[in-house]
């Protein structure tokens, strides 16, 4: 006999998550001892919010959707924050909750809530698990975790259905699809080769699409091709290596990046989600095309012609067919990122956080994966360090959550056991995840987590300063990140100078250990960056 919680750990490993998170409740176990059968691991984080969104990045980084489960109730409810990170953020994610059997649920009231009404809004899909039909459930679960736009789909496991026999099919279907997507032809691609043949100063606008394509390096020999300077959003840092000459900086939604634009004389988006822009207007009048993996249903971006099909037989070619551009990009891209760093090159009396990043940049390795929370400390991060390859930078943007750095560096501490993980995070966002280092140690997950110290809840502090309105209710302070790591066994240290820092950063590497380096840094010119970057 093979029981539901069988048939979904050996989904799960089949389909490349070998490993469960969470927080498990009483009418979880016995999915973990199936998982634990099949040579699953099984993360127990300290939040289930953690959880969701290690599960997340995991999923991002592998394809594979992160598993994460938690009781019924208050466990489903903490929980939310990470599955609507998952679903903004558009990384595959299974979301498994505990519920009470139907005859328990009618008759009581204790830790009872409507979980699939809670989750319905920010999964594809949510459903109740029944031995009878799990495996289709757990096939179109699959299929709808990761098809494009990628996102979470909720379980609610009744505690009557964990150990019963599970259905069988007459004649199984694959778990996964196998899509054969054949690549257009030229003719196909005539609306577009003739916009670019027209275009002189064409531009190149990358979003999340490319990545749910596989298709980084047809993006590059497009911009080649084209000459075009290419802006990225944040999620797709890397997407472009960033010291391609060709790579201009990251689209965030602010003033200094329309000076580039508005030199263009055609936008040619990527891939481009729009939740991936500020929520304000579409500030171009320029003519766009859009190349997508999905027809765009909220029409934000004013695409005409929008095409739609694999990005990574659109863009191959293009590269191909394309006439060669006018190689404006290069110098383009060159003038934009002066212009950037010379924007965040404020005064200091300190530390500054700019010089911060540009020493973990020159200390840590090339090959290093890097993950920010967010914050006021998250623009510099943005800006000032450089990855060179797909999802080497990650970040929650979507939802634009605090508390993602440390998760999300673990995640990449599972995807990736032989590279160097660094999470930038300011105090604020660390405080929210502290309890994580345990996992981080009980797991032997090392990462490097450097905090920016700057003793408030920056962001605030700033929008407070922008608006004339005195500081109150942002401070923080008084904590103490070496005694603070070293009670997780961990290592910590406390820098304010950057050969300190560098110091700190290079014995970090060489231990191998999770350390945590907390930065105290002078953050006074925040609000002239911001104002420089990006309109609050």
């Amino acid at each position: 006999m093979t029981t539901t919680v069988e048939v979904l750990a050996a989904a799960f490993k089949d389909a490349g998550t070998p490993f469960i998170v969470g927080h498990p409740g009483g009418e979880t176990v016995e999915l973990m001892e199936a998982g634990r059968q099949l040579q699953m691991r099984f993360l127990l984080m300290k939040q289930e919010v953690a959880g969701a969104m290690l599960a997340a990045t995991w999923g991002d980084l592998t394809g594979s959707p992160g598993i994460c489960v938690s009781t019924r109730g208050p466990g489903a409810a903490n929980m939310v924050n990470g599955v609507a990170h998952a679903f903004l953020d558009r990384s595959p994610l299974i979301a498994i909750t505990d519920s009470y059997s139907r005859p328990t649920y009618e008759t009581g009231l204790r830790q009872r809530i409507n979980q699939l009404a809670v989750f319905e809004p920010i999964v594809k899909w949510s459903t109740t698990i029944d031995a009878k039909t799990v495996r289709q459930q757990m096939r179109r679960a699959m299929r709808t975790a990761t098809g494009a736009p990628p996102g979470p789909v909720h379980f609610e496991f009744p505690q009557s259905e964990t150990g019963r026999e599970a259905g069988d099919y007459t004649a199984e279907p694959p778990l996964m699809p196998n899509w054969i997507m054949p690549g257009p032809d030229r003719a196909n691609l005539k609306p577009a080769l003739d916009m670019l043949s027209r275009a002189r100063r064409p531009i190149l606008i990358a979003g999340l699409g490319v990545y749910w394509c596989g298709a980084s390096a047809e993006l590059v020999q497009l911009a080649e091709r084209l000459g075009a300077p290419v802006m990225t959003t944040t999620k797709c840092k890397g997407a472009i290596p960033e010291d391609h000459p060709l790579r201009a900086g990251c689209i965030i939604g602010g003033l200094i990046e329309r000076k580039l634009v508005m030199e263009a004389d055609l936008i040619v988006t990527v891939g481009l989600d729009a939740v991936e822009l500020q929520p304000k207007p579409w500030p171009y009048t320029l003519p766009v095309l859009a190349l997508s993996p999905v027809p765009s249903m909220d029409a934000l971006v004013p695409a005409d012609p929008e095409i739609v099909g694999d990005l990574k037989a659109l863009l191959g070619g293009l590269a191909q067919w394309a006439a060669e551009g006018t190689n404006w990009g290069e110098k383009a891209a060159a003038t934009f990122r002066r212009e950037v760093r010379d924007a965040l090159n404020t005064p200091s009396t300190g530390l500054s956080p700019q010089r911060a990043m540009e020493v973990a940049r020159a200390v840590l390795p090339r090959d290093t994966i890097a993950t920010c929370d967010a914050g006021a400390s998250r623009l510099l991060v943005v800006q000032k360090w450089e990855s060179y390859g797909p999802r080497e930078f990650l970040t929650s943007n979507g939802l634009g959550s605090m508390g993602y750095a440390v998760p999300g560096a673990l995640a990449a501490r599972m995807a990736y056991p032989d590279r160097p993980v660094v999470a930038f995070t300011g105090d604020g966002g660390f405080l929210m995840t502290i309890a994580e280092l345990q996992t981080a140690q009980r797991e032997n997950l090392p990462i490097i987590v450097m905090v920016f110290d700057d003793r408030e809840i920056g962001l605030i502090r700033v929008k407070q300063e922008i608006k004339g309105i005195p500081l109150h209710g942002v401070q923080l302070g008084g904590v103490d990140w070496e005694k603070l790591a070293q009670s997780f066994g961990a290592d910590g240290v406390v820098v304010e100078t950057e050969q300190a820092l560098s110091n700190a950063l290079g014995a970090a590497l060489k231990s191998g250990r999770t350390t945590v380096i907390g930065v105290r840094i002078d953050a006074s010119g925040y609000v002239a960056q911001f104002n420089a970057l990006r309109e609050l």
